[in-house]
């Protein structure tokens, strides 16, 4: 299992490009590239899935255990000659002192050498006590080589080769000369999506072909071979616990936040995945229940609203009892209409509140969430839910009456002290959950779905005998 972990010196310093254009650039040379992201994000992965050609899976040691997420590598690294695994922030960073949470650890979790990127503007000698620091504040992490970026020309990057190669000795792998063209544009979480980005594959071709002219991809690929086999077994899903069911998922340009690993938790759960376009579908496939994940419906409310007869399918669905469940954006689009930037826009209907956007973020970072029992899903294993949130909206005018599935002992959540709407068979929190040991919420929603499709069908035989 070959594989390399990308990290950097600190946050913004073009990690994410840069992985993007190795996966295609490794690609093209007939590798196939598993990647990873580290972290609870879901935009990165979406470029970089794009690039490599095979969905990208999120490592995070917050919410998975050690075992799981070894497991996790080992399991989608199946016919993948490379893992390509990138970091977040910086490789030191963390949520703790001691930085149990940080790229450092992860890499030394999976037994891989890292590579650093670092945003080289304005360095010159300079560079030199950077790499040395990061050497020596943990000697048990290989820092296996350095790709330079964002240099300003030849004369730079010569200044740089000398300096690093006289005082450090680690390789020069690459050095990325500034240029407008590898920018991907940025909105309030990050970069724009890939599912909504017009000319994404040209983007991400132009921006592999910079890097395949300025990275030596053959050292990169000798230092991907310097692992060991990964520690751990690799533990089977479990097979499905009853008859197939056919789960809704929204999937388009304004919705596109799903992890592959819960993807691939309902499909172990027995789902059948049928995606629909709530922006264009006129209307909603037969299923037996709807996933509408996260993602920007802000950006797309006109569109989602001119689809008047898709809005009002769900509408009828879930008030007669559909099984849905939506996070964050998810539940933007349930609500009864959304306000963003003065303008306003009616969304499906079916959660009695209203949607406000706000300049800044209203929630962000992990949460921990108490089940209350009202939830509409069988009870969770675990005594206290770990999951994420990172939204810029609010929940206003909510009716008095409405019940929660969750209280909130870290994060914000709907109210500060709440989170998970439940309104019948609906559950829609701002909170994304992972399908982990403690919490595996794609078989709980699976076997809801199922066992409300099994009650509906009963009761249908029921009325139908003589």
């Amino acid at each position: 299992m070959n594989r390399l972990f990308i990290s950097a010196a600190h946050k913004s310093s073009g990690k994410t490009t840069v992985c993007i254009g190795l996966c295609a650039a490794l690609r093209a040379r007939g590798e196939a590239v598993q990647p990873f992201k580290k972290g609870p994000d879901y935009i990165d992965p979406l470029w970089l899935a794009l690039a490599a050609g095979r969905p990208c899976y999120n490592l995070d040691a917050y919410l998975m255990g050690a075992d799981e997420i070894r497991a996790q590598v080992a399991r989608s690294m199946r016919g993948a000659t490379l893992g390509l695994i990138e970091g977040n922030k910086g490789l030191y960073d963390g949520l703790d002192l001691h930085g149990s949470n940080s790229n450092a650890a992860m890499a030394a979790l999976l037994g891989t050498p890292v590579v650093l990127v670092i945003d080289a503007r304005g360095m010159t000698r300079g560079i030199a006590p950077l790499i040395l620091g990061y050497q020596a504040f943990d000697p048990s992490i290989r820092i296996a080589g350095v790709i330079l970026n964002q240099l300003g020309g030849s004369r730079h990057e010569a200044k740089l080769r000398a300096v690093i190669q006289h005082y450090t000795g680690v390789p020069v792998i690459g050095a990325v000369q500034h240029d407008e063209r590898m920018t991907i544009a940025e909105r309030h979480l990050g970069l724009i999506p890939s599912n909504e980005t017009q000319g994404a594959r040209e983007r991400v071709d132009e921006i592999a072909a910079h890097i395949a002219g300025q990275v030596d991809l053959d050292p990169l690929l000798a230092i991907s071979r310097q692992v060991a086999p990964l520690q751990g077994g690799e533990p089977a899903r479990d097979a499905a616990g009853g008859p197939p069911v056919r789960i809704g998922i929204a999937r388009d340009a304004a919705f596109g936040f799903y992890y592959p690993g819960d993807l691939d938790a309902l499909r172990s759960a027995g789902a059948e995945l049928v995606s629909f376009d709530a922006l264009h579908a006129e209307h909603l496939p037969p299923v037996d229940g709807v996933f509408i994940g996260g993602g920007f419906p802000e950006t797309h409310m006109e569109a989602l609203a001119a689809n008047t007869s898709l809005r009002r399918e769900l509408h009828d669905a879930i008030e007669a009892g559909l099984p849905a469940y939506a996070e964050c954006g998810g539940l933007m689009y349930l609500a009864r209409g959304i306000e963003w930037n003065g303008r306003t826009a009616p969304m499906v209907g079916v959660i009695p509140a209203d949607i406000v956007m706000h300049s800044r973020p209203v929630g962000r970072g992990y949460v921990h969430l108490r089940e209350t029992g009202r939830g509409p899903w069988p009870r969770s294993p675990a005594l206290l839910i770990h999951a994420h949130e990172f939204h810029y909206s609010s929940v206003e005018n909510l009716a008095p009456d409405v019940e929660f599935a969750y209280e909130v002992e870290r994060g914000h959540g709907i109210d500060g002290r709440h989170d998970g709407i439940v309104h019948k068979n609906l559950l829609a929190s701002f909170a994304h959950l992972r399908d982990v040991a403690g919490n595996p919420w794609a078989r709980r929603f699976a076997d809801f779905v199922r066992s409300r499709r099994h009650a509906q069908t009963a009761g249908l035989e029921h009325r139908l005998t003589p």
